[in-house]
């Protein structure tokens, strides 16, 4: 048995990834890592009983190179005279239908499709070739998005399936790097069929692993894949230590959980302002959390630092911090507010609409060059597939927030219309536009959305005009 066939074996029985006997659903998807993972697990699984299967997913992307990946796989499996299961999904229209990046349509439909298979043929165990280097471009990507301790700690070796918890996703590969992958392919002349795409720098996952990545290494940190994996370990632990610490003190603090002892486990009985820093944003975060709130860190900065004082979530809902640590709600009352809204489509290239006093006229173009937009009055520009084929227009209501470009992050409309010495009664008239997913990402008056603003990135711009009706 070569040295990488024991590595594999090690990793699995250490960790204990898949027991002996078990049925395994092995995801290829043609490229080298999955077909490496399908060699590996095929040897290895003689000796610890495993009855493996092969399950391709085709994402329909690419045309013929697509179902030219499938027919390949499918020859794989047969040569390993394995069970072979294959699905399609339309992934560029569910991305379109739900708004979301393709990459993520991509990732739902594949991981429903082995959920599937893998109840058909009572598989509990996933397999899939997620590897060293996949780590790295992640910790970068995340960081990037500004995420937290557990989201920097990447993936990990074992994981619920996000489309079914009862299923297990195993990463037996995540040790290895890509380069001892190719190596292990090269020796064994093992085929497989490269993805163009990734060879494409349209893709921010795809920047940092073909620009990024190669100058940190170059110029920085030659041994940067050792340090940011380390660096991960170390996240991880951390994030899952406050994690379990803020749960336990939750638990006490509504009479759950007592220590074994029969003392308060370390940070469990201290009140929340005793808590350590960490400690105290996982409490609110995972209150928030269980009460359907999507927590941001400066909402949880807020609460932390001012207890009893209500934050306006969005309209019609403010939460708080007791003195206690525990998370309080409020129904806000909007009588008061202007009432009344339109939805609207962007169907076609252009299309106009009237509401509140206002005409309104748009035109969506392809952005072949970007550039900053001329300021001109009642004109604003926006990237189109941020904002989505569907958007309301409505005045403002109580607890709306919203993110001016420019601004690190989404504050209060109050509190903006209060710095802009906007009286009240102007306040209830201003118009505002919601994108399809609830965002506001335009203020009458105010500057335009952060998250909507053209960028280099931009495919199609929506050129957004509106004026006053004529009286």
């Amino acid at each position: 048995m070569s040295e990488f066939l024991q590595r594999v074996e090690a990793e699995i029985q250490n960790r204990r990834l898949l027991p002996r006997g078990r049925k395994i659903l092995v995801a290829v998807s043609g490229g080298a890592d999955s077909l490496v993972l399908l060699h590996a697990l095929n040897s290895l699984a003689a000796k610890n009983r495993w009855r493996i299967s092969v399950a391709h997913f085709n994402h329909q992307l690419r045309g013929r190179a697509s179902d030219a990946d499938e027919k390949f796989v499918g020859a794989a499996a047969k040569k390993f005279s394995l069970p072979f299961f294959s699905g399609r999904g339309q992934v560029a229209r569910l991305a379109a239908q739900s708004k979301i990046s393709v990459e993520m349509a991509a990732r739902k439909l594949r991981h429903e499709f082995f959920a599937r298979v893998a109840r058909a043929q009572k598989i509990t165990a996933v397999a899939l070739a997620h590897h060293a280097d996949d780590q790295v471009e992640l910790f970068f990507l995340r960081l990037l998005r500004g995420a937290g301790g557990e989201g920097l700690a990447g993936m990990k070796w074992r994981s619920p399936s996000p489309a079914d918890e009862k299923i297990a996703l195993v990463r037996p590969l995540l040790g290895f790097s890509k380069a001892e992958i190719g190596a292990f392919a090269r020796a064994n002349k093992i085929g497989f069929r490269d993805d163009v795409t990734n060879f494409s720098n349209d893709f921010l996952r795809n920047r940092i692993r073909n620009e990024l990545l190669p100058l940190l290494q170059k110029k920085y940190q030659p041994g940067l894949a050792k340090t940011v994996l380390r660096l991960m370990e170390i996240t991880g632990a951390e994030a899952e230590f406050a994690s379990e610490t803020a749960q336990a003190w939750l638990d006490n603090k509504s009479g759950k959980r007592k220590a074994e002892s029969g003392k308060p486990a370390r940070g469990v009985a201290r009140s929340f302002d005793r808590l350590p820093v960490a400690v105290q944003r996982k409490v609110l975060q995972q209150q928030l959390t269980a009460v359907g709130v999507i927590s941001d860190f400066d909402l949880i900065e807020q609460l932390r630092a001012a207890p009893g004082k209500f934050v306006s979530i969005r309209s019609g809902l403010a939460v708080a911090r007791e003195a206690a640590g525990k998370i309080s709600r409020r129904e806000l009352l909007e009588k008061s507010f202007k009432a009344g809204e339109l939805e609207l489509q962007f169907q076609g290239r252009a299309g106009r609409a009237e509401f509140a006093g206002r005409k309104f006229r748009w035109q969506i173009q392809p952005l072949k060059e970007f550039r900053l937009p001329v300021k001109k009055n009642g004109v604003e520009f926006f990237d189109v597939d941020k904002i989505g084929g569907e958007i309301v227009l409505r005045h403002w209501r109580a607890g709306d927030r919203f993110q001016p470009s420019g601004m690190k992050s989404a504050v209060k409309l109050q509190d903006l219309f209060v710095n802009a010495k906007l009286p009240a009664a102007r306040r209830r008239h201003l118009i505002l536009a919601t994108a399809a997913d609830g965002e506001i990402f335009w203020v009458e008056g105010l500057r335009i959305g952060e998250r909507f603003k053209l960028s280099p990135e931009t495919g199609c711009q929506l050129i957004w005009n509106w004026s006053k009706l004529a009286a």
